[in-house]
């Protein structure tokens, strides 16, 4: 009866968050996972103590056999550009984004997850989670771009004058991306003080994209379907095509290491996970819509001074460069041939195996988080994570797309335990605006914000908060 009744409130989550866009706040990672371990900014690793735990580190499935997690976060990404006055204003080859100073619309997000693990025997437990992951929401309405598509130098609606090609309404640029992530985890231990765990990840990823449809003449479908004299061939596979669908599946192994009373050491591996194409967005993504997850690595090491107060020292690695479409710079068009720059390599037009995309770098993440518990009943969090954000300067133009800025997390949280063994919990996160200013370098567009208009800056920008609550049982 529990487990179809945990089946039954996956279907529900489930089908909230495929069609809910989502955001994260490490790049596209979440802060934390479980609203204990975000009232600690991500901290703790090495003190699960709910259910949702076992989605940082599986091997948590023992330690919470007979518990379950029900939560849902209120998330409020507030995200803004702005562009600077040019000297080329779409002439000689430019492409000039405004200069526009523009809010992103679409500003709350409801965020699922559940959990429960349950007890084999003394020494053995598995798991099960569910919860949503996403990022790169953006919904740029108004603005213009300047640039010559053929018939002289012309102003169009839409951050990438998407009005020229009809792309949404008055050119609306931005981009959907919601994951959905369902995981199956073992727990044994080794000894009295040492656990380990390993669990199946099963992902769903849903992307949708507008506006970029004036970036079609330097996509690879362009390129090599290109003949001289003849009408430019349709390019199909890069915007306003609604939302399309990406499966997948990974693993994560991880250890729980007990090593006296008052000392805890834990760590957790999660792969790359191999994902099937955006085949709608082919002509936008790398790889002909390739949008693989990479991976990620954490430790992280909970000292109890006493009964009442615990420590926790975490550490988290996200290799972003290891996926082509996140990592590869924009400026790869360069070598695009109908870049006129004497380019050669059609590799490297967009949709290419080294199409333009992101530009984003490694992340590390480094979290501190305290609890204490006043009583019997109420237990407190408090927390504070920073980590330098993905986007180089020199990438803030198709970044628009997804201004990733944030690197520092306050947050506080606490649970309030019932007679009954069962609890509720809330969590809350403030990211500290932090904005990317991509500069000015006609000298050198390679350094520029904007590399098709050296002559302008290109600013991101993107503060951030989010309250979430949990019900725990037993």
């Amino acid at each position: 009866m529990q487990l179809r009744k945990t089946s039954q409130l996956a279907t529900a989550i489930a089908t909230l968050l495929i069609t809910t866009p989502l955001w994260a706040t490490n790049g596209y990672f979440t802060h934390g996972v479980g609203t204990k371990n975000k009232g600690m900014a991500g901290a703790g690793l090495a003190m699960p103590e709910d259910a949702i735990s076992v989605a940082n580190n599986p091997a948590a499935a023992l330690a919470n056999a007979g518990k379950y997690d029900l939560g849902i976060a209120v998330f409020s990404p507030l995200r803004s550009y702005k562009t600077g006055d040019s000297l080329a204003n779409g002439q000689g080859g430019a492409f000039t984004i405004g200069p526009n100073d523009i809010d992103s619309d679409k500003n709350y997000f409801f965020i699922p997850h559940m959990a429960g693990a349950w007890a084999i025997d003394d020494v053995s437990a598995w798991s099960i989670a569910f919860y949503g992951r996403g990022g790169m929401n953006t919904r740029w309405e108004g603005g213009t771009a300047t640039f010559d598509p053929g018939f002289g130098v012309t102003e169009w609606p839409g951050t990438y004058g998407g009005g020229l090609t009809g792309d949404g309404p008055n050119g609306t640029a931005g981009v959907d991306l919601s994951q959905a992530f369902l995981e199956f985890g073992y727990a044994r231990a080794a000894g009295e003080q040492f656990t380990w765990g390993v669990s199946l990840i099963g992902v769903m990823q849903v992307f949708s994209a507008r506006g970029v449809g004036t970036f079609a003449p330097y996509t690879e479908t362009f390129n090599r379907n290109f003949v001289p004299g003849q009408p430019p061939p349709a390019v199909e596979n890069l915007s306003n095509n609604g939302h399309d669908q990406s499966y997948g599946w990974g693993a994560k192994v991880g250890f729980q290491w007990d090593l006296t009373d008052k000392f805890a050491f834990a760590g957790s591996y999660q792969s790359k996970m191999r994902m099937s194409d955006f085949d709608k967005y082919s002509d936008l993504f790398a790889e002909s819509g390739g949008f693989d997850i990479p991976a990620s690595l954490k430790f992280g090491i909970t000292f109890r001074p006493n009964e009442g107060l615990a420590l926790s020292f975490d550490i988290e690695n996200i290799a972003y460069d290891e996926i082509d479409s996140i990592a590869n710079p924009v400026r790869n068009v360069y070598n695009c041939p109908s870049a006129g720059l004497n380019g050669t390599d059609v590799s490297s037009c967009f949709g290419g195996k080294n199409g333009g995309g992101f530009g984003w770098e490694d992340m590390t993440v480094y979290k501190i988080g305290a609890q204490w518990s006043s009583g019997n009943d109420w237990t407190w969090r408090a927390g504070y994570s920073h980590g330098d954000q993905p986007i180089p300067e020199r990438e803030t133009l198709f970044n628009i797309l997804a201004p990733a800025t944030i690197e520092d997390h306050i947050t506080f949280g606490l649970t309030r335990a019932l007679p009954n063994g069962n609890e509720w919990s809330m969590s809350f996160m403030y990211a500290l605006n932090n904005k990317v200013k991509g500069p000015a370098s006609p000298m050198n567009p390679f350094e520029s914000g904007n590399p098709f208009d050296p002559t302008q800056t290109v600013d991101i920008d993107m503060d951030q908060w989010e309250i979430e609550f949990a019900w725990g049982w037993r």
